[in-house]
């Protein structure tokens, strides 16, 4: 199929996670990718390892967002290599950088001369905190970001003190909303034909991905969420049953729903919580109720009696349950990237699906530099 953004050509500054997660979707979408990455070393993404796993000299982490792209090795301070990289910005149409505020200005990139170079750019910029303000210097990681904007205090029990998210939310999520910019920037851009500047940080994307808790925040005395004391509470601000369970052999979720037709089901008496303000004030003690009882059976035998209600639950799967139930099968939703030694790497697809068609790609994330050559003669960036 003609994936909708081919004929694309996006230059990607952008190194770690925020920005080439952006640029992996758009090159999940068919835009043709090209990372600028520093000769030899490339970007400083690269190094960065989960679980000190790597792959072909790179990190297991830069497989996962930067495949399906090429790399363009430039010194950025070396005048003849900045020239060419300006011949390569004026035959695109987006580019994206992750840089301190002030860097680009200094290297001779930033919006304004870009803009003078190809009046039709995208220009995107990622920042941890904004280009301006007391945190604008700051290093925009992601453990340091949950830890300024109010989430690690959604998780776990009441007791627990703040607790960081097992993953890069921060990132992800900035990623998701930078995608959002530069496609709503691209249709911009078709009606006035002029460039368009978008900016997301690290900050806003978690301040936004918590508009929930914060418009509660705001409207609620601004109070820290009102975690529970019982270990398994799934919500800081949603009553009872929220929440995970152990039963006789596992476990068991509970969502919303009508809590009297829920104790009737699980055969716990709950009538003393008559009103719905109740099920919020004593959940504590409503939930260990319903755990004393949810240990009485299986995970499985629950379900056989719960589901036919109509209630919402659900087992828990780890990554081995989950990967290999049908569900995940029929979902389709593994790939295998080819390596440059020949050797398969797994990896997910991309999850948007258009006109019914998944979206696959099996080329491995570029070698540092690798398609230089490639790209000088396509661009004609080498001529006087």
């Amino acid at each position: 199929m003609v994936k909708p953004l081919e004929g694309l050509v996006v230059l990607e500054f952008s190194q770690f996670m925020a920005g080439p997660t952006a640029g992996l979707r758009l090159a999940d979408l068919g835009a043709r990718v090209i990372k600028i990455e520093r000769p030899v070393k490339g970007e400083a993404g690269r190094q960065i390892a989960i679980r000190n796993i790597f792959v072909n000299g790179d990190s297991l982490v830069f497989h996962t967002i930067n495949r399906n792209k090429e790399s363009y090795a430039a010194d950025l301070k070396n005048p003849d290599d900045l020239e060419r990289v300006k011949k390569l910005i004026a035959q695109a149409d987006v580019m994206t950088h992750n840089f301190r505020p002030g860097v680009m200005e200094k290297i001779g990139l930033d919006y304004e001369t870009v803009q003078a170079i190809n009046p039709k750019i995208i220009y995107g910029v990622v920042t941890g905190y904004g280009a301006t303000g007391p945190w604008a210097s700051r290093p925009g990681q992601d453990l340091l970001i949950q830890s300024l904007s109010g989430l690690t205090y959604l998780s776990d029990t009441q007791d627990a003190g703040p607790v960081p998210f097992g993953l890069a939310v921060a990132d992800i999520m900035c990623g998701a909303h930078f995608v959002q910019g530069i496609l709503a920037a691209l249709i911009k851009r078709a009606k006035t034909q002029k460039s368009v500047l978008v900016e997301v940080s690290l900050l806003e994307s978690v301040l936004d991905l918590q508009f929930e808790f914060l418009t509660t925040h705001l409207n609620d005395g601004e109070k820290l969420p009102q975690r529970s004391k019982i270990k398994g509470t799934g919500h800081p601000y949603l009553s009872a049953p929220y929440g995970i369970y152990r039963t006789a052999d596992a476990y068991l979720a509970l969502a919303m729903g009508n809590l009297h037709n829920i104790g009737k089901a699980l055969g716990v008496d709950l009538s003393a919580f008559a009103t719905r303000a109740s099920w919020f004030d004593q959940r504590d003690e409503i939930m260990e109720l319903i755990a004393a009882q949810l240990q009485t059976k299986t995970t499985a035998e629950w379900l056989a009696i719960l589901e036919p209600l109509d209630i919402w639950c659900s087992q828990i799967l780890s990554y081995a349950e989950s990967l290999q139930h049908e569900a995940f099968t029929l979902m389709g939703i593994q790939q295998h990237v080819i390596l440059p030694d020949g050797s398969q790497l797994n990896t997910t697809r991309c999850p948007i699906r258009i006109d019914h068609t998944r979206l696959y790609s099996s080329v491995a994330a570029p070698r540092p530099g690798v398609s230089t050559e490639l790209i000088n003669q396509q661009f004609n960036l080498t001529e006087a």
